[in-house]
């Protein structure tokens, strides 16, 4: 559901907002017949100030991992690895012709998003591999060796939506598996900072929202102070990391435009590098 939701709201930057941070026309046709025609139905619920600042969240987190794959790929990285495909649409819209790209994610999930992309018509690229994973019995690490993934070779890694669903240790975990890729390696991912550092209002916003989540069967469980995460990227043995939090995202990629983001929230996209 969660995915789903994520991806008609990228869908509606591209009829709602100009100009666009994040040019994503398959964001529409992957979403299904008739999905243009409900964004615009639906007018009021997209423009709210929650829709939009929510809106304009999900795009510029995509936009800042794209920004860093370009960068990676410059420096000669030749694998992307999407964590948590769900419906992201990057590997159907690849720019870079000797990029290869992983998209990890259940079984399930997989197979819901492929039936997707044949009812739209979208092609799926060569470049393309799918790497479902139970993480029940399975890792990461040799469920992409599987899946001819190089760990001799520099990747970059996106990670969106997900860090909040998962354990701290599993992040943690995960990160580490980056940390040890290659020099030129990364990772761009969001995290959400604790809500008690929020403003009261923003506070009860937040709490609103994990709860409407938690009903839907997809609860927050984990969240990171900003310094503290920091410091655990230092040890895991990233070199640099840059945090964005909303004032930067506008700053950024909405030329500062006051209440794009709707102020101070809850996200942050982290890009960290060896």
């Amino acid at each position: 559901m969660t995915a789903y939701r994520v991806a008609m709201r990228r869908a509606a930057h591209q009829i709602l907002d100009q100009p666009r941070v994040l040019d994503d026309p398959i964001a529409l046709r992957i979403v299904g017949r008739g999905a243009e025609a409900s964004i615009r139905a639906d007018r009021r619920r997209y423009l709210s100030k929650f829709g939009r600042s929510l809106r304009s969240f999900l795009v510029a987190r995509s936009r800042c991992a794209e920004d860093a794959l370009a960068t990676a790929v410059a420096g000669g990285v030749g694998q992307y690895v999407v964590l948590g495909a769900g419906l992201d649409t990057f590997a159907y819209r690849n720019p870079y012709r000797a990029l290869r790209v992983f998209e990890v994610d259940f079984p399930a999930t997989q197979a819901w998003k492929r039936k997707l992309l044949a009812n739209a018509g979208i092609e799926v690229p060569a470049s393309v591999t799918y790497v479902p994973i139970d993480f029940e019995t399975q890792t990461l690490p040799e469920r992409l060796q599987a899946c001819g993934f190089r760990a001799d070779a520099p990747a970059w890694f996106s990670w969106l939506g997900v860090t909040m669903y998962l354990t701290r240790e599993v992040v943690l975990s995960t990160l580490a598996f980056v940390a040890q890729r290659p020099s030129g390696s990364g990772i761009t991912f969001d995290y959400l900072i604790p809500p008690a550092s929020l403003p009261f209002i923003r506070r009860i916003g937040f709490y609103w929202f994990a709860r409407r989540l938690a009903a839907a069967g997809e609860p927050w469980r984990t969240w990171f102070d900003p310094e503290e995460l920091a410091r655990e990227l230092r040890g895991l043995g990233f070199s640099q990391h840059e945090d964005l939090d909303t004032h930067a995202l506008n700053d950024l990629y909405f030329g500062g435009r006051t209440g794009q983001l709707g102020g101070r929230s809850v996200g942050h996209v982290m890009t960290a590098r060896r």
